[in-house]
Formats: C-alpha cells, structure tokens, sequence
C-alpha cells in the first residue's frame, strides 16, 4: 500500500452509487483499515464512506440540463479538489459520471494523484479522440465489458476487464406467482413491466408514452396486466397522477421483471438488468430536443440500448425520441408478443449477452486491481 491508506471516491447517478458502495465494501474487505471519503450517494454512505456532498440529489441527463445546474455541479467539484489537496489520499476513484469525472481528472493529475476510473465512459459511442485524453490523465482503467477493454488496448492504456457487477447484484428473492399475488395481480394472466427510468426527467417524458402503448396493447390483448417499476430515488408523488390507469406500482425491480412476460425500458443500466432476468423488451428514450439534436451528431453507434451495444446488433427494439410514440411501442411489443419465434430468438440472444457480462465477483476483482495498483504505485514513489 502507499503511506496513505485513504481513498477518495466519486460517483453520481444511482446506479453509480450503488456500483461505488459495492467497490468499497469489497476494497475494506480485503484491507480493514482502508478509509474512504468522497461524493456520491445514500449507498455509499451506508458503507462508511464520508460523504461531502450526495451527488444523486442532483442526478440529470443531457448537456443543457446539465446547464441548468451548473453552479452546484461548480461547488462540489470545487469541494472535492480542495479536500484532495488537504488529505492527499492514495488515490482517487472515479466511477462512471464522465461529465463530471473526465474533468475532475485533470485536475487531481495536477496534484500529482493516481486516478482510477471504474466504469468506463462510453468513448466508444462519441468521438474516439477523447480517449487519448483519458490515457493523459488516468493510470488505470477497469472495464465491465470485454469489448471495451479491447477498446482500451488499442491505445495501450493499462485496462483491467473485471465484468459487470450487476451478475451479482440482480438476485430474485419472490417467485412470480407469490409476487404477483403480494401485488394483488393475477398470476394467471401475462404481465408487462414498464421502468421508465431512475431521474424524475426521465419518468416525465418516458412514463406518459408508456401509459400510453400500455392503453392500446390491452386492446389487443385483454389479458395484460401492468407494473410500473419505481426507483428508491423517485418520490411516490411523480406517479400519482398517472393513477387513472390501473398499474400497480412496485419498489422490487429484480421481482417485478422476473414476475412478467416482456418489458417497456428507459435506455440505460436497467436494459442489462432486463437481459440477465432473460425477458424480451422494448427500448426507450426521449430527451429535450437540444439535447437530442446534439446527441445525434456527436453519437456515432447505430443503437443505443446498452443491451444492443453489448451484443453489437439490435437483438431489441429501441424507440428514440420521436419515434417514442404510444403506438410505435405498443406495435413493436404487439410484434414481439405474438411472434413466437422472435420470442425465442429474444431470449437466445440475451443468454449470450448474460454469459459476455462475466463471472460472479466483479466488484472483487475490480477491488484486488485497485490495491494492485496502489501498491505498484507506492513501489515506483520508493525508486
């Protein structure tokens, strides 16, 4: 280990959180005595991370949205620098939130700080010139998916594939009929789950589209019956006034998607936690139209379901912006429900995705890579 056995830690979103709390947990088991302080969230607070400012309170999407923010984002990035100058850690981690972390490292390389970045940003989906950026100024990089550290490697960074955390995170504690039952649903009857996504932006222009979709498919098919999936993050209040169209509304995502037949996702984390459960969906995402304008000229992949991009095909639909209508998503499920052969070729697909996402203990291996490094640097500072 360096002299110092403390560690900074920085992570935004939900998801991010939780990966972080599950990094921490696996670094203090391995050494005790390894403290942490940071940015990030409920989750990692829970695992004894000293938190300077939750950065999942002000979670949002999109480079105007962002704008919008700006002075907090300003004054927690401020802060974390000041508290690195202070405490000089053994490093810094930094975990996905690209927008916000590509620039913070910069900045500790100028204080002289080993970074590491777990979770990669999506290089790979926008311009391939920002990764000789992140080569200047992060010492090692641990990837989820095996393409990306062949992406990595190309430009000889140091890149460690550790895989997805998420195969251990996505466990099933109900069957489907006793968690149909606990909903007070019919477990006779077959169910859609609708995630509209972990930020109450996202829920606002996904959630009505989906109500929508939700209304003419039980045209077609009388025996559906719905479940909305909501995120610990989102105040009950957001879906209250949806409450004309009979949905139940559940805080179980993993028994929720285990419980029914076909999903309506919002693009995101919640796309591979739908394919580990094996269970065909239909991709979604709508943002302002700035936001959306931009994206399409810097985004340079043909799909972006995260789910699509591992097996780099649309094994999926994906509905995107204006073509994220009520009717282009019931028909796209409609399509998929009364295809059986499609059904089937879905579900042979996202088995592959599952076997690619690797092994059980990925927050372990990412652990025993980060002391690795830690430790390889402090042999360097002693030459």
């Amino acid at each position: 280990m360096t002299s110092s056995k403390h560690i900074m830690i920085v992570a935004g979103e939900t998801s991010g959180d939780m990966h972080a709390a599950h990094l921490v947990h696996a670094i203090k088991t391995l050494d005790p005595t390894i403290t942490f302080s940071g940015l990030g969230g409920p989750q990692m607070q829970k695992t004894g991370v000293e938190i300077y400012k939750d950065l999942t309170q002000i979670a949002v999407v999109g480079f105007f949205e962002v704008l919008k923010h700006f002075g907090e984002f300003k004054k927690s990035f401020e802060l974390i620098l000041e508290k690195v100058r202070e405490q000089k850690p053994a490093a810094v981690i930094l975990v996905d939130y690209p927008g916000f972390n590509l620039r913070l490292a910069k900045e500790l390389k100028k204080l002289n700080t080993t970074v590491i970045y777990y979770i990669s940003p999506q290089v790979w989906a926008w311009k391939e010139n920002r990764v000789h950026h992140i080569k200047k100024y992060i010492d090692k990089m641990l990837v989820l998916f095996e393409f990306e550290k062949n992406f990595y490697a190309r430009f000889g960074m140091d890149v460690t594939f550790v895989g997805h955390p998420l195969i251990d995170a996505v466990k099933i504690k109900t069957s489907r009929e006793d968690f149909l039952r606990s909903q007070g649903l019919d477990t006779n009857k077959r169910t859609i789950s609708l995630l509209p996504g972990s930020r109450v932006k996202e829920i606002e222009k996904h959630l009505p589209v989906m109500i929508e979709a939700a209304k003419i498919l039980i045209q077609d098919f009388p025996d559906l019956q719905f479940i909305v999936v909501k995120a610990p993050n989102i105040p009950k209040s957001t879906f209250d006034s949806l409450s004309t169209f009979n949905f139940k509304l559940s805080t179980q995502p993993y028994d929720a998607i285990n419980a029914c037949d076909a999903c309506l996702v919002s693009s995101g984390t919640a796309t591979l936690e739908v394919a580990l459960l094996e269970k065909p969906m239909v991709v979604i995402y709508k943002t302002s139209f700035l936001t959306w304008a931009l994206a399409k000229c810097l985004v340079k992949i043909p799909n972006i379901g995260l789910v699509n991009v591992v097996a780099g095909k649309r094994i999926v639909p994906e509905c995107v912006q204006f073509e994220a209508t009520g009717q282009n998503i019931a028909s796209e499920l409609k399509n998929i429900l009364s295809n059986p052969q499609k059904l089937q070729n879905i579900k042979t697909d996202l088995k592959s995705i599952k076997a690619s996402l690797g092994s059980s203990g990925a927050s372990h291996r990412a652990a025993q890579e980060i002391l690795k490094t830690l430790f390889k640097s402090s042999q360097e500072d002693t030459k």
